[in-house]
């Protein structure tokens, strides 16, 4: 792609922010619901492209495919319902001793938006993915940068977007999908000045490039980068003592689902050393060895897991203690399992390097003590497993407080892999998981990522944005001088 060339993909979506800017919010709400329907209309060359692509399943991508329409349909739903917007009204008062003006504020779209698809989710979290949806539900035109681990499957998807653009009577700037052949490339889209903000899901390295690059503009902007998390799950003493083979079982599950190419994938166990801890590291055994490789997302990927696990096999004090039992063929990945004690964890940094795939460390701790310092040890996390019994908890607070400081999410007795697409959704986590922790990427609070507040103070009535307008034409909960409403004034 010649720069030249992206100057003027640029210039056209600059045009389009201007012109969604005076269009009615309702406008906005039926583009995303059109694209919507473009999306789900999408026949089986979607699925086989996919297939072909990215080894993942047929079963899988039909439920990803629902999951992409949901998200443009719940999206535009929120934002119908003004849950973005967070409208704000606090009345004049002249009679004040100092006369309080009338002011109203609301939130508004940033400008164009630059995205970067991931490798693991071809529809949800790539062209038509996430980022995509809640830039545009912000009122942002977006340029999608396309993933090259399925070129074919993001063409599918940015032609459906393209044609509920044009449907919509929305400009051609609205959206657009290029295709990057270097890093260099890349990092000119970032750079460019009208960029106001970058949607990125994938590997640290791959995030804090961009972050690094948005930081250097002479106008810097937001990155909002979901990147590595090993996802660490804690095995207190009396859940272990009541359900250890049963939690080995459902543990080996979410480790495998998706051959481990999850996000959310609980790639670490901490948990206090004991016989009980045994048989568990024993019962998970049995069933890791049980489950047969299988393709990996492409070569790419399945030689850098093989690297990574063996490098984290090779550390000081590492264990291998499960590995399936068939043999991996070329592009697969091996379900593995390995332990550490807490001392060795401690003291080796290594030993949190996110090893994408069907991989796990166990770490056996001394004693409660050593399982909280291993946990103040922790990077950032997206989420956090606690499997305990309402006693574990009771008796270990100082650990759960802890945890909670180290993650966006916090489960009890359930396995992260699966994100739900609602508005109580926090996918983001403290740094090195995501590059800013106070957002979500799921969700339609993922739309704030791409909004800025404005204020209005005095301003006449019929010049008002809708939602801050007396008669509240849209309908939405506003917050009118301190109370949650939806009258009009």
């Amino acid at each position: 792609m010649k720069l030249s060339d992206l100057d003027l993909i640029l210039e056209k979506a600059q045009e389009a922010f201007v012109a969604m800017n005076a269009y009615a919010l309702r406008r906005r709400v039926a583009l995303m619901n059109t694209i919507a329907d473009e999306i789900e209309a999408l026949g089986p060359e979607l699925i086989q492209t996919a297939m072909a692509e990215s080894n993942l399943p047929e079963a899988r991508l039909n439920g990803e495919k629902a999951r992409t329409v949901f998200q443009w349909r719940s999206y535009a739903d929120a934002l119908g319902k003004g849950y973005s917007l967070d409208a704000s009204i606090d009345t004049a008062n002249p009679q004040r001793a100092v006369p309080k003006p009338d002011i109203r504020k609301t939130n508004v779209g940033l400008g164009p938006v630059a995205v970067f698809g991931a490798s693991n989710f071809p529809f949800a979290f790539s062209t038509a993915g996430g980022d995509t949806a809640s830039a545009i539900a912000a009122g942002c035109p977006v340029v999608v940068k396309a993933h090259p681990g399925h070129p074919k499957t993001s063409q599918i998807m940015a032609d459906a977007i393209s044609r509920g653009v044009a449907k919509s009577g929305f400009p051609e700037g609205t959206f657009a999908h290029i295709f990057t052949d270097t890093i260099e490339e890349a990092q000119a889209l970032v750079a460019h000045p009208v960029i106001k903000a970058v949607g990125f899901t994938g590997s640290n390295r791959g995030g804090l490039a961009l972050v690094e690059v948005a930081n250097k503009r002479k106008e810097p902007i937001p990155v909002f980068a979901e990147m590595g998390s090993i996802n660490p799950v804690f095995l207190l003493p009396g859940k272990l003592g009541t359900a250890g083979a049963e939690l080995a079982k459902q543990y080996a599950g979410s480790l495998t689902l998706g051959v481990g190419q999850f996000c959310t994938n609980p790639g670490l166990l901490i948990t206090e050393d004991s016989p009980a801890v045994d048989g568990f590291i024993e019962a998970l055994n049995q069933e890791i060895v049980n489950i047969l490789p299988a393709p990996m997302l492409n070569a790419g990927i399945a030689v850098a897991y093989r690297g990574n696990r063996e490098k984290v096999i090779g550390q000081s004090g590492v264990e291998l203690v499960a590995v399936a039992a068939a043999e991996a063929a070329e592009g697969q990945g091996a379900a593995t399992v390995a332990t550490v004690s807490g001392v060795d964890f401690l003291i080796n940094d290594e030993l949190q390097t996110e090893v994408f795939g069907p991989f796990a460390l166990i770490v056996k701790c001394r004693n409660a003590d050593e399982m909280l310092a291993v946990t103040e040890k922790l990077h950032g996390q997206l989420t956090a497993t606690l499997l305990a019994t309402s006693d574990d908890l009771a008796s270990h607070r100082e650990l759960v407080a802890a945890i909670q400081n180290k993650c966006g999410r916090i489960i009890f007795n359930n396995f992260p892999t699966g994100v739900e697409v609602c508005k109580s959704m926090h996918h983001g986590g403290p740094f090195p998981s995501s590059s800013n922790s106070q957002f979500t990427s799921v969700g339609p609070d993922a739309i704030k990522r791409f909004t800025r507040p404005l204020s209005f103070q005095n301003w006449p009535d019929e010049f008002l944005p809708d939602e801050l307008k007396n008669a509240n034409p849209l309908g939405i909960w506003r917050t009118v001088d301190n109370e949650i409403t939806r009258e009009r004034l």
